[in-house]
């Protein structure tokens, strides 16, 4: 055994430094949303359905907000930056640093001018907003410094801290809950606390290094890029928050607790994807630059099915899950699940087709589409939460997410024929795509009958079981396929 063990870590040792980045990039993005997850089932009893409703639609407010406030230049701005401008890396760092608090400072300034006004707007407390608005600068930072670390593969910090901060702010959250009548804002303060006892450290340690807090040149970059964007990344936000504040609104801060935790538990699935897609995505531009579209399909199909199973896994287990994680008032979120976990199928699968856009720099599409299935998602809200109460939110997601995928599938689809001459051709086969998601939603409403049927229920959990039993091979091919994947796409 001792052999074994020495065997493994030696094996490791020979990794190539961006292999083992990229496991403990994945393991720190596991065990961040895993403390997440673990701590659900403490709030959910520490707080009435009220107040998590009421801190669900916090959240969806900040990630609306943060698109105005900061440009969500921590995005996919400043990675591209640090590979664009290379030899003044330290300098378009500390500039992002620099426009980002200087933003934040000038928002915070039109807060105070109309406090009244933004308070009653988003139905806060002026403890919340200023809470929101630190909040938003803080992970900004925290986003920027982060990046960094894995454009320069310095997993050890960025692991270290991401522990330590996952492990703090449940802790101190639940403490101050516990104490305050106010849990609403005690739970926001026990973030936030967290956060400016150690982000603010990398703003201090950046401008160190590299003395520029303003660069006219890198800030024009930023606002030429980041202004345009902003329809884009808010239409994201709205997808994905604007169902809780519109049940908040029309429907109940009660009802929008229970939406949002069938939504938090859904994410177990986007958890996953998202680590998938970090060893893919690196490889499917490699392949597109070299016109290599012939090699995509191989890859993304079984990826395709094993989000879907995935998603189906979470759906047949949802009540399991809601029972382990929530009182008996949450119990009804299990009809809500199915919908939410198959649009994270079809939020992974548009990345797939998105990635041709992003290369080609037809951003106007990816603005488009975002933005029709935006609005969408609001109208479709609008109009059947007042009928069919706060599930139909999900139902709409979903819809929007389809649509999304499909408009994607389009624009690639255009982009191809024009760039790369294909006539009559296609990278993905949109016949074996449907069939791939025809076989996975009618399986994931079926499995929705099991929820009141026990006894198929353990059928369906032995046959997936079983699945899985007979797939071990093709599974452990595909999880060999993703290593070298990540090998080569760095």
């Amino acid at each position: 055994m001792k052999d074994g063990l020495k065997k493994s870590i030696n094996s490791y040792k020979l990794l190539p430094v961006q292999i083992r980045a990229s496991i403990w990039f994945v393991f720190s993005s596991f065990f961040q949303k895993g403390i997440s997850f673990l701590s659900t089932p403490v709030f959910t009893r520490l707080l009435t359905a009220q107040e998590y409703g009421m801190y669900s639609v916090f959240n969806s407010w900040l990630s609306i907000l943060t698109v105005f406030l900061t440009l969500n230049l921590s995005a996919g701005i400043f990675n591209q930056g640090l590979v664009k401008f290379e030899k003044k890396r330290e300098e378009f760092a500390s500039s992002m640093y620099g426009i980002c608090t200087a933003l934040i400072i000038g928002w915070s300034f039109l807060y105070f001018a109309f406090r009244s006004f933004w308070n009653d707007l988003f139905s806060l407390t002026t403890v919340q907003m200023l809470a929101m608005i630190l909040i938003i600068w803080s992970s900004s930072i925290f986003s920027f410094w982060s990046m960094q670390q894995r454009v320069d593969f310095k997993y050890r910090s960025l692991v270290m801290t991401t522990i330590i901060l996952s492990i703090l702010k449940p802790i101190l959250s639940v403490i101050l809950v516990m104490k305050s009548e106010d849990k609403v804002t005690a739970y926001i303060l026990g973030t936030l606390i967290v956060q400016l006892m150690i982000y603010p450290y990398f703003f201090c340690r950046q401008l160190r290094k590299n003395k520029t807090f303003c660069s006219v040149s890198f800030w024009k970059y930023a606002l030429k890029l980041g202004i345009p964007l902003i329809p884009h990344y808010l239409s994201l936000s709205v997808l994905a928050g604007a169902d809780r504040i519109m049940i908040s609104n029309m429907a109940g801060v009660e009802e929008a607790g229970i939406y949002n935790l069938a939504y938090s538990i859904s994410q177990i699935v986007s958890v996953i994807n998202t680590s998938l897609l970090q060893a893919i995505e690196p490889w499917l531009y490699k392949k597109i630059k070299k016109k290599e579209t012939g090699d995509l399909s191989g890859v993304a199909y079984p990826a395709f099915i094993f989000s879907a199973v995935l998603s189906l896994v979470v759906i047949l287990l949802a009540p399991e899950i809601i029972t382990f994680f929530a009182p008996a008032q949450y119990y009804k979120a299990i009809w809500v699940i199915p919908p939410v976990a198959m649009s994270c199928f079809f939020t992974f699968s548009y990345t797939f087709f998105v990635t041709f856009e992003f290369y080609y720099e037809k951003t106007k599409g990816i603005a488009l589409a975002t933005i029709a299935g935006a609005i969408l998602n609001v109208c479709l809200n609008y109009i059947f939460i007042t009928i069919f109460g706060y599930y139909a939110a999900g139902y709409t997601t979903l819809i929007c997410y389809m649509i999304f995928a499909v408009l994607h599938y389009w624009l690639m689809d255009q982009i191809c024929k024009k760039s790369l001459g294909f006539n009559g051709k296609t990278v993905y086969d949109w016949r074996v795509l449907i069939k791939i998601a025809a076989c996975f939603m009618s399986v994931g409403f079926l499995f929705m009958v099991t929820y009141e049927n026990r006894i198929i229920k353990y059928l369906s959990i032995l046959l997936t079981a079983f699945f899985f039993v007979i797939k071990k091979e093709k599974t452990a091919s595909f999880v060999k396929n993703l290593i070298h994947l990540k090998k080569n796409g760095k």
